[in-house]
């Protein structure tokens, strides 16, 4: 058996795909570990929900900022916004089954020494509070008022974590630690504009996996989210979103042995975020 995390969708389908070809996936005997990110902005988010659901125990994916807009959108309690890629899903006749089941993924899987997870962990969380901090928004999620927590998700404040937060204003942070940060202060306040490369960081400003002390340095933490980051492994931390979206590679990491799979973009669809 192998495990394999695989960098951001996006509805790349077909690159999809091609990549499992490449590592020679059996869903019978392996095991596919997606960062999110799933859907929006490339052409195919609907065969990539269907085929991802179809694959049961065989695929774990955690949620992406794109995954929950989808979503809030499909709750009817946010808009669609320009790039969005979206409409075929929406329209599709099974589009409640979809939701239904990808309101019923992770915000973070744990197992083994890794941490799977769309964007990163807040430098003072260990792996064991980000674990219990992740259940909270997928129980959010999960329940009858769902809705209600999707509408309130949206903004940028607090910026920082206290364990004295609470209602919406905690999950919001949570959820943007989970799935929206690139960068921090040493204290953990985050900062959402930036999306560029690691040179162009804002002053007093550094990527969270870089903050000194870091709670949970001693797991692997396996993310996506940060296009401009690129392919990262190293101790501590593997970053996959090479930017297939943007036409770059679709990148695999088998988690066994660290070896790279890559495929090249077919059709590059992305022009701005």
């Amino acid at each position: 058996m192998a495990t394999y995390a695989i960098g951001d969708l996006q509805g790349c389908y077909n690159e999809f795909r091609h990549l499992l070809e490449r590592i020679d996936f059996d869903p019978a005997r392996d095991r596919l570990w997606l960062v999110g990110d799933l859907v929006n902005r490339g052409p195919g988010s609907l065969e990539v929900l269907r085929f991802v659901r179809a694959l049961g125990d065989a695929a774990i994916t955690v949620l992406g900022n794109h995954d929950l807009h989808l979503l809030a959108v499909g709750a009817g309690v946010a808009d669609l916004s320009r790039g969005d890629t979206l409409d075929e899903l929406l329209r599709a006749p099974d589009r409640d089954e979809l939701l239904h089941w990808l309101r019923r993924q992770r915000l973070l899987h744990a197992e083994g020494g890794h941490v799977l997870v769309h964007a990163g962990l807040l430098p003072s969380w260990t792996v064991g509070q980000a674990v219990a901090l992740a259940h909270e928004v997928e129980q959010a999620l999960r329940g009858d008022d769902y809705a209600s927590f999707l509408s309130c998700m949206y903004g940028n404040k607090p910026m920082g974590w206290s364990d004295e937060l609470t209602g919406c204003k905690r999950l919001r942070v949570i959820t943007n630690a989970f799935t929206r940060m690139r960068v921090c202060t040493p204290q953990g306040e985050m900062e959402f504009k930036f999306k560029g490369e690691t040179h162009q960081i804002p002053a007093g400003y550094l990527p969270w996996f870089e903050v000194p002390g870091r709670a949970s340095r001693d797991a692997t933490i396996v993310v996506g989210h940060w296009s401009a980051l690129g392919l990262r492994v190293m101790p501590g931390l593997i970053a996959l979103d090479t930017g297939c979206l943007w036409g770059g590679p679709l990148s695999a990491v088998r988690l066994e042995d660290g070896a790279l799979f890559q495929v090249g973009c077919l059709t590059p669809v992305a022009q701005d975020w």
